[in-house]
C-alpha cells in the first residue's frame, strides 16, 4: 500500500475538484502545498486552509511567475505531485510537472484540452464527429465565423469555463449581442479576464450528456455517464445532473467508445478527463472535454454509483502510484446519484427558501450547500455564477432521481 511518508503534493488554486483532491490528500497524510493568489475569489476558504500545511502565495494567472515560484519552492522541499485544481490551471501545471520532472499530461499537446479551438482543431484531424466552427476576436470576424458555420449557431469563450458567455444565436443581431455581452464583462473569474477569443460551431441538437473516467498505462477507462439538465436557450446553465444516464445498452456502447477516441485524439496519456457530449441522429459529437475531475460534485455522484473514487485516482495520477492504493475502487452505495441547483433570475435578491431545513432529514439527501446567502445580490449572468444552492441525492430508480430532482423545484424562494 502508498507509504504517505515523505509525499507532498502542490495543487494550483484548489477550487471545486481540487479542493477535493487537497482533503483527500490531508486524510492520507500526503503534505499538502497550495499555490495560489489567495486573495479576493482565490482566497483559501477557512474550512480548506485546515487541510493546507503550506500556502505558497504567487499570482497563478502568471506561468512564468508560477514556475519560477514552485521552482524555487521544490529546489528547497522536492514535490511529489504537482495538479491543477481546476480547469484554468491543466495546462500551466503541465508545463510545470515537465519542469520538474514530476508525472503529468504531454507539454507538447496540452493546449488542446483548454483551448476549444484548439481542441476542435485536433477532432476534426483525427476524423471524429464534431461541429462545423471557426475562431473570432472581433465583431467583423464574428460575422466571418458565422457565414461559414451558419445559423442556429454556438457561440463561446475559448478558454473559459461553467458555460460562462455560452450562447446559442439563431441570427445576427443574437450573435452579436452575446458578442457584445462577452466584450463588455469586466468580471474577473479567479483573476483572469474574459478575453474577446471565440470559438462559433455548429449547434447540435439532442439529449446532453457527459462521461467520467481516467487513463492510466495507456488505457481509457469510461467510468460513468451523467445525464445533464439544462436551462432554457439561448443559455446552457447547468441545472442539475443525473448518475448514470437513462441510455439504451448500444449507446452507452457508443458513447464510450466516441469517449475514447476522443481522448486519445487529444492526447490524454493521464489522469481523469470529464468530457461533455451531444447524442443525435448521427451518434455522440464532442461539445468539450476537460483533462480534469468535473466540477458541480459529479465525482461524488459517479462515488455513489460506482463506486470509483475519481478524486483518489486523479491524486494516484500525480504521485505516480496505482489508484488501487489510494483505495480508489470501492462498492457502489446506490443505484442513482443526483444533483439538483436552485436558480432564481427572476429576483434580485432573496430572503430564504422554505423548506431548505427540512431538506436535511431525508435520509436520500446526502448533501446541500448555499452558494448565495440570503440577503446577497443574486448576479445576472444566466450562468453558474447565478446559482443560489445545490442538493445532492441518491435514488433507487433513475424515474425516481428524475421525480425528486423534478420535486426540489417546489421549495419556495422567499424574495
Amino acid at each position: 500500500m502508498f507509504d504517505p511518508v515523505g509525499s507532498s503534493v502542490l495543487i494550483v488554486e484548489p477550487v471545486s475538484g481540487g479542493a477535493d483532491v487537497a482533503r483527500l490528500a490531508h486524510r492520507l497524510g500526503v503534505t499538502v502545498v497550495v499555490a495560489s493568489q489567495d486573495s479576493g475569489e482565490c482566497e483559501i476558504p477557512a474550512d480548506l486552509r485546515k487541510v493546507v500545511d503550506i500556502v505558497l502565495t504567487v499570482d497563478t494567472n502568471d506561468e512564468q511567475a508560477l514556475l519560477d515560484a514552485v521552482g524555487a519552492f521544490h529546489e528547497r522541499a522536492p514535490l511529489t505531485a504537482v495538479l491543477p485544481g481546476c480547469d484554468f490551471y491543466v495546462a500551466s501545471t503541465a508545463r510545470l510537472a515537465a519542469r520538474l520532472g514530476l508525472p503529468g499530461l504531454p507539454v507538447a499537446t496540452v493546449d488542446a484540452v483548454r483551448n476549444k479551438a484548439r481542441m476542435r482543431e485536433r477532432i476534426a484531424a483525427a476524423g471524429l464527429r464534431a461541429p462545423r466552427f471557426a475562431e473570432a476576436r472581433s465583431l467583423d470576424g464574428l460575422r466571418s465565423a458565422a457565414a461559414h458555420v451558419g445559423y442556429p449557431c454556438v457561440m463561446k469563450p475559448v478558454e473559459s469555463s461553467g458555460s460562462i458567455h455560452v450562447s446559442r444565436a439563431d441570427d445576427w443581431p443574437q450573435l452579436a449581442a452575446a458578442y457584445t455581452a462577452l466584450a463588455d464583462d469586466r468580471e474577473l473569474d479567479l483573476g483572469r479576464p474574459m478575453g474577446h477569443t471565440v470559438v462559433v460551431e455548429q449547434y447540435v441538437s439532442g439529449r446532453e450528456v457527459s462521461t467520467d473516467g481516467y487513463v492510466e498505462n495507456g488505457r481509457v477507462t469510461v467510468v460513468a455517464i451523467t445525464e445533464k439538465v439544462l436551462g432554457a436557450e439561448p443559455r446552457f446553465v447547468e441545472l442539475g445532473h443525473l448518475t448514470p444516464a437513462d441510455l439504451p445498452d448500444d449507446v452507452v456502447g457508443d458513447v464510450a467508445e466516441y469517449t475514447a477516441q476522443v481522448v486519445r485524439a487529444l492526447n490524454v496519456t493521464t489522469g481523469p478527463f470529464h468530457c461533455e457530449l451531444r447524442l443525435n441522429g448521427e451518434g455522440p459529437v464532442l461539445i468539450e472535454l476537460g483533462a480534469r475531475l468535473a466540477g458541480d460534485g459529479i465525482p461524488e455522484l459517479v462515488r455513489q454509483v460506482t463506486g470509483t473514487d475519481l478524486v483518489a485516482v486523479t491524486l494516484a495520477a500525480g504521485l505516480g502510484v496505482d489508484p488501487g492504493e489510494l483505495a480508489a475502487f470501492g462498492a457502489p452505495r446506490a443505484p442513482n446519484a443526483a444533483v439538483r441547483f436552485l436558480t432564481a433570475d427572476h429576483l434580485d435578491s432573496y430572503s430564504g427558501i422554505l423548506g431548505w431545513d427540512e431538506l436535511g432529514d431525508l435520509p436520500d439527501v446526502i448533501g446541500r450547500h448555499v452558494s448565495i446567502p440570503p440577503g446577497a445580490p443574486i448576479p445576472k449572468t444566466g450562468d453558474c455564477r447565478s446559482r443560489l444552492a445545490w442538493v445532492r441525492y441518491t435514488a433507487q430508480s433513475h424515474p425516481a432521481a428524475r421525480e425528486f430532482w423534478k420535486s426540489l423545484g417546489d421549495l419556495m424562494i422567499v424574495k
